[in-house]
């Protein structure tokens, strides 16, 4: 479960990075309209935006719920290390220091 919930992590911190670096900043607009930028999209003007964000908003949110969660795991690894198991260990007794009389 661990390695199934790691791999979803990093393939969804990677395709987060990847839908960033796409996406246009606020100046860019600025710049497209001195002609360094093509007006023309895929999406239309609006429609980039919008499946963009969403999808970062989306992958985001899952980059959460699975860093949580593997923090989860990491915890209860880190309890389970850290147990001390004596029911196997033999115990022994030792006799009981009596105060020397004088």
């Amino acid at each position: 479960m661990y390695s199934i919930i790691l791999t979803i992590h990093i393939v969804v911190a990677i395709v987060m990075i990847g839908l960033i670096l796409i996406q246009h900043g606020k100046g860019a607009d600025a710049g497209a309209s001195f002609g360094a930028g093509a007006s023309g999209t895929v999406f239309g003007a609006s429609g980039s935006a919008n499946f963009l964000t969403r999808s970062t908003a989306v992958l985001t949110a899952i980059f959460f719920v699975t860093s949580i969660t593997l923090a989860v795991f990491a915890k209860q690894q880190a309890i389970d290390n850290h147990t001390l198991d004596v029911s196997g260990l033999p115990t022994t007794t030792a006799p009981a220091h009596t105060a020397p009389t004088k």
